[in-house]
């Protein structure tokens, strides 16, 4: 039988494997991690636990076994994930981005760049190479990312310019929002592959593309954001002013086509935003549970033995198993489809990250006002929870967008996912909403 919910023995080695990690390694290190008021310090504390993630082949385990990564599928990514979320997203996510940093390479860069980057990536003795991933832009008018594949010439959309001069692209402008970007010690990662406008004359849909930007490019500052979430991954801003980086660091395969790097990336990462979204509401639900069997709050037996309490949780416990299925649905048809799910893993990441902040909530009403006393980890269950939706491509905007602009596209058949069959994601499906059209003018006046 094709359908199996039992995980194989491969797959449980590798859920094993990430929870020894989470519990034993990581864990120690996020209560004092996420309280230190400095966000590059933050971090900085978790650097003994990823130089040990990367011994155990988990910081690059997403790349493939011929530059050096642990291969993965995106199944077994996801397993791993979950116990890692569990314990704390941000790291997790620090990890996530490595992947969104390198598999593009993969995908579309020349075999030179692929022995170039990945290799190095993961041949590090020290176990501390890094790579960022950097799309967002500021908010301002205009600004930000949301529309960044609108049709219309610089500076819509993507603000960040790349011109060649020579054999040589010189960059200009700000990224804000991206992760791992600035490295250990806030001076840049050892590698960031940047999204950037090669073309200020055409559209987000033709003048994009990737390059990467290695450590110790002249022209390029980071500064650190405060996050009241994720803690634990670094969130910077980029400033670039007439960086030069070599004209063989574009990745040929994205020239003109970054808006389709943007889209396949977070088609990638959906199920694992997903998944977080399981672990964080997994560790909430195993919280809130062992409370109610142990808190009576004045009653002679503990709450678990109300209707209501009993009832709430069972109604969490539930998404959280249907979540966990629609993640693995969605990992599943990636790994069936050479790295895409344009639509399913944009589906898969608004419909669990919206799902289980809601269940995460719950779980606090039931333990009630003592879910407010940072002694427990509620609070941070419900920090990490509210992060889900708006980062990682918000759901409002780039995610439910590129639903939309599939489900909107005339071909498209409403049987696809169901029946396990690939969806193509085209330049036609992009743009939708993200213009005023001449009737829609009229009625505006």
């Amino acid at each position: 039988m094709a359908i199996d919910f039992t995980l194989s023995p491969e797959q449980k080695a590798v859920q094993t494997l990430a929870r020894d990690f989470a519990e034993n390694v990581l864990a120690p290190v996020v209560r004092d991690a996420d309280r230190e008021p400095d966000p590059l310090k933050a971090f900085q504390l978790t650097k003994p636990a990823y130089v040990e993630a990367y011994r155990r082949g988990i910081a690059f385990g997403m790349l493939p076994k011929e530059y050096g990564g642990g291969g993965l599928t995106n199944i077994e990514l996801i397993i791993a994930a979950e116990e890692i979320c569990a314990v704390d997203p941000g790291f997790a996510c620090t990890v996530l981005v490595n992947g969104l940093a390198l598999l593009p390479v993969w995908y579309w860069g020349t075999e030179d760049q692929k022995r170039r980057v990945m290799e190095a990536a993961t041949s590090d003795p020290s176990g501390e190479f890094i790579a960022g991933y950097a799309a967002s832009e500021p908010p301002g008018t205009p600004g930000g990312t949301a529309n960044f594949d609108a049709p219309l010439a610089h500076p819509v959309g993507i603000g960040v310019t790349a011109r060649r001069d020579g054999d040589e692209y010189v960059l200009n402008g700000r990224k804000y929002w991206p992760c791992n970007v600035g490295g250990w010690d806030g001076q840049g990662a050892n590698v960031n592959l940047v999204v950037v406008r090669t073309d200020p004359d055409r559209g987000g849909t033709e003048g994009l593309s990737a390059v990467l930007v290695e450590r110790g490019t002249p022209g390029v500052t980071y500064s650190i954001i405060d996050s009241f979430g994720h803690r634990l991954t670094p969130n910077s801003e980029i400033v670039f002013t007439d960086a030069r980086i070599p004209a063989d660091n574009l990745i040929e395969g994205t020239h003109g086509h970054g808006d389709l790097l943007i889209n396949r990336n977070f088609a990638w990462s959906g199920p694992v935003a997903g998944i977080a979204a399981v672990g964080v509401a997994r560790a909430a639900y195993e919280a809130a549970l062992d409370w109610a069997k142990t808190y009576t709050a004045g009653s002679p037996q503990p709450m678990i033995h109300f209707q209501n309490v009993g009832y709430v949780l069972g109604d969490v416990a539930a998404r959280i198993e249907a979540c966990r299925y629609f993640c693995y649905k969605a990992a599943h048809y990636i790994d069936e489809h050479d790295y895409h799910g344009e639509l399913i893993g944009a589906m898969n990441k608004t419909y669990c990250t919206e799902t289980l902040f809601d269940s995460v909530y719950k779980c606090m009403q039931v333990v009630g006002v003592n879910s407010a006393d940072r002694k427990h980890m509620f609070e941070k269950y419900l920090r990490e929870a509210a992060i889900f939706p708006i980062y990682d491509g918000g759901n409002f905007g780039m995610q439910r967008r590129r639903v939309h602009g599939v489900l909107a596209s005339p071909g498209f058949n409403p049987r696809a996912l169901m029946d396990n069959e690939f969806v193509e994601f085209t330049k036609e499906m992009e743009t939708i909403g993200t213009v005023v059209h001449r009737g829609e003018e009229a009625l505006l006046r």
